[in-house]
Parts: structure tokens; C-alpha cells; sequence
């Protein structure tokens, strides 16, 4: 109940916006690409804070780092392990903080961003399967993973395209790797730019993991890449997270313009 009340008040909201700008509302598009540069540029700058700890200051200083942006306990991580959690986290979030609400604003204009970032931000700070959380938060973790299933998929096509703008990665590894290990994830979106970023920069990504002290077994993305992953590695990863943004905008700057005309 929880969940459907703010999901009214959040996209009714929205729509009565969208509804006083009348007609020309396609110029949100526009907006929604300057707001989510600011999410865009901080996700790079988080995640190249990670590499240059790891260059200047070594493995602890990268734990620090890394313990800002993934969840996992940083204590249990090696150099290369805090390599790969920085990649797979940038991977994660382009799909989630970046291609979301850029696919929603597109298929359902401001009520349907509005909605998205209410049920992710519902998710992060209740969705949690905890003793305290699992009832309360379970619809909002499980409608979270269903509104995200069109953007996972399209963020690792991006990643796909991207790498055939960028030196030195795979876009056929990628593909491969996206069709093989995707659906290994544990997380029913993740896998999706996980993977073909793994394919892509030749890197073995995800498997064991611990959290607060439990171990988590899951699935390696990009099977047959390299797990000694560097600080090097988070640059290329970071190069080719810029490809695939870069072609998102454009898609929606496309888009803009034919709603412009429209």
C-alpha cells in the first residue's frame, strides 16, 4: 500500500507538470538530458577517485575508495578486487542511474521518470531483505527489478556499440559474454552491462563476493577474461562507459528533435 500511495502521488504529480506545459512537453526530453548529466559526471568521478587511490595510494587507500560506492566488505578485497568492484559497479549504475530514466522519460514522458525514481529510491532505502525489511520492502524490491528489465538490456547493448568506438576492447566479446552470462546473474539486471562490460574489456567480472560478513556465491561474468584486474582497467572501463553515454544522448537528442517537430 505504501508503495501504490507514493507511486500515485509521484506521477500524478508529474503528469499535472507535464499537462500545464501542454503541448510542446517534448522539450522535457531536452531537460531530463541536462539534469542526468550531473548523476553522469558524478558516477565517473566516484568511480576514477578508485583508480587514482589505487595508483597513489595503494591497496588501502582503493578500499577506501571502493567502500563509497559498492556494498561489499572492502576488508576482504584484494587490489584486483577492488578493481573488478569498481567496474562492475560502474556497469551497474550506468544501467540504473543513467539509461533508466532516460528510457523512461522516453516511453512515458515526466510521470514515467517520476515514477522510476520513485520506486529506486523506494528499493534502496527499504527494499532491503532484511528481518526488519522483508515484508515491507519486498514489493518495492521486486517492481524495482521489473522497471529495470528494459533498461539492463539496452545498457548492455550500449556497452556492445560503445566498445566498437573504443580501441583496444571487444565488441564481439562483448556480445559474447552478454549472451552467455547475462542470465547466470544472480540479479535479474545486473548481469546485463556486467557482462558485456567484462566481454568487452576482456575482464572476468562479479562471482564470490561477501557482505556484511556473508559469503555470496555468484556467477562469473565473462568467463575466460582476466581477474587480475588493475587500475588500468577501471580507466578503460571508464572510457568506454563514456562511448555508451555518449551514444544514449544522442538517442535522445534524436528523439527530442523529432518530438520537437511532432
Amino acid at each position: 500500500m505504501t508503495l501504490v500511495l507514493l507511486l500515485v502521488i509521484s506521477g500524478a504529480t508529474a503528469w499535472f507538470i507535464q499537462w500545464i506545459a501542454g503541448p510542446g512537453a517534448g522539450v522535457l526530453v531536452v531537460a531530463l538530458l541536462g539534469s542526468s548529466l550531473l548523476a553522469q559526471r558524478s558516477l565517473a568521478s566516484h568511480v576514477e577517485a578508485v583508480a587514482t587511490a589505487l595508483e597513489k595510494g595503494g591497496l588501502v587507500s582503493g578500499r577506501e575508495a571502493v567502500s563509497m560506492i559498492v556494498g561489499r566488505d572492502p576488508a576482504t578485497l584484494d587490489e584486483a578486487g577492488v578493481a573488478r568492484a569498481a567496474v562492475e559497479s560502474l556497469a551497474e549504475n550506468f544501467s540504473d542511474g543513467v539509461v533508466a530514466p532516460a528510457f523512461w522519460m522516453a516511453a512515458a514522458g515526466l510521470p514515467g521518470a517520476a515514477i522510476y525514481k520513485a520506486v529506486n529510491t523506494a528499493d534502496s532505502m527499504i527494499g532491503h531483505r532484511t528481518p526488519r525489511h522483508e515484508a515491507f520492502g519486498w514489493a518495492a524490491a521486486r517492481f524495482d527489478d521489473v522497471i529495470n528489465l528494459p533498461a539492463s538490456r539496452l545498457s548492455g547493448l550500449l556497452i556492445v556499440v560503445g566498445a566498437c568506438f573504443m580501441g583496444g576492447t571487444s565488441p564481439r566479446g562483448a556480445l559474447r559474454a552478454l549472451c552467455r552470462d547475462a542470465g547466470k546473474h544472480r540479479s535479474p539486471n545486473a548481469g546485463w552491462p556486467e557482462a558485456a562490460m567484462a566481454g568487452a574489456l576482456g575482464l572476468a567480472l562479479s562471482g564470490p563476493r561477501t557482505y556484511g560478513g556473508v559469503r555470496v556465491d555468484d556467477a562469473i561474468m565473462g568467463e575466460g577474461g582476466r581477474r587480475e584486474a588493475t587500475a588500468a582497467d577501471i580507466r578503460r572501463a571508464l572510457t568506454l562507459y563514456r562511448r555508451a553515454d555518449a551514444l544514449l544522448v544522442l538517442a535522445m537528442g534524436v528523439l527530442a528533435g523529432v518530438l520537437f517537430v511532432v
